[in-house]
């Protein structure tokens, strides 16, 4: 099994037309978060309409720049990944959308607690199954997925703490557009692939037992 992530999307698909020999034998595109700007519905059907033409298996988390009203209709369409855990041809994807509290009131931010019953609410629809892939659109905590231009680590506390506690094989992430990077918990890989637009995603391939994850940029 062969998927793609990409984040921080922001109503900018056009990469999508330059993927063509990365998607080839993509069997799903996951959505690591904000999918618009500041934008309900419409705007995200507009993203997955145009996500769709290229893979037409998608999950998603809402980011903080996603409105409120986009995390029950990721429900209605089957593809959330908001507190939720599914099983992918033997690949479990559980997720946290939104991002921590921020000094900018976006419209998903959530407390570190709520974060943390989000995630557990996934994992528990998945528990004890592996591979595991958290997507959480926060990044954890200090890792090099975080930083601000000035070096300041603003991801979140809950999701460090659920990595180190739960071992997840990857997380990806992103909210943070100058962090892409790749870095590690213990044995958790993290990612954070950064705004579409700058052309980066992310690829996983799994033999049902083991993932090989990497960063791209196109």
């Amino acid at each position: 099994m062969k998927f793609i992530s990409i984040g921080d999307i922001h109503m900018a698909t056009r990469n999508l037309e330059r993927m063509g020999e990365a998607l080839r034998g993509c069997d799903l595109m996951i959505l690591a978060g904000d999918l618009t700007n500041f934008g309900g519905i419409d705007d995200t059907e507009k993203v997955l309409t145009d996500v769709r033409r290229v893979c037409g298996n998608v999950l998603a988390v809402p980011g903080n720049l996603d409105q409120p009203e986009v995390i029950p209709f990721l429900e209605r369409e089957g593809i959330a990944l908001h507190g939720k855990g599914l099983v992918v041809e033997g690949v479990a994807i559980f997720g946290c959308g939104g991002s921590n509290i921020s000094p900018f009131h976006t419209p998903i931010e959530l407390t570190e607690e709520e974060i943390d019953a989000a995630l557990r609410a996934g994992y528990e629809q998945v528990r004890n199954l592996r591979p595991l892939v958290m997507i959480c659109h926060a990044p954890p905590f200090e890792t090099k997925c975080d930083r601000l231009v000035n070096g300041k680590a603003v991801g979140s506390t809950a999701a460090r703490r659920f990595i180190e506690q739960v071992k997840p094989d990857i997380c990806i992430s992103g909210h943070i557009h100058e962090s892409a990077a790749e870095d590690a918990i213990g044995p958790t890989r993290i990612f954070n692939a950064g705004p579409f637009k700058g052309g980066g995603y992310v690829v996983v391939k799994s033999d049902g037992r083991a993932l090989d994850a990497r960063l791209e940029f196109l």
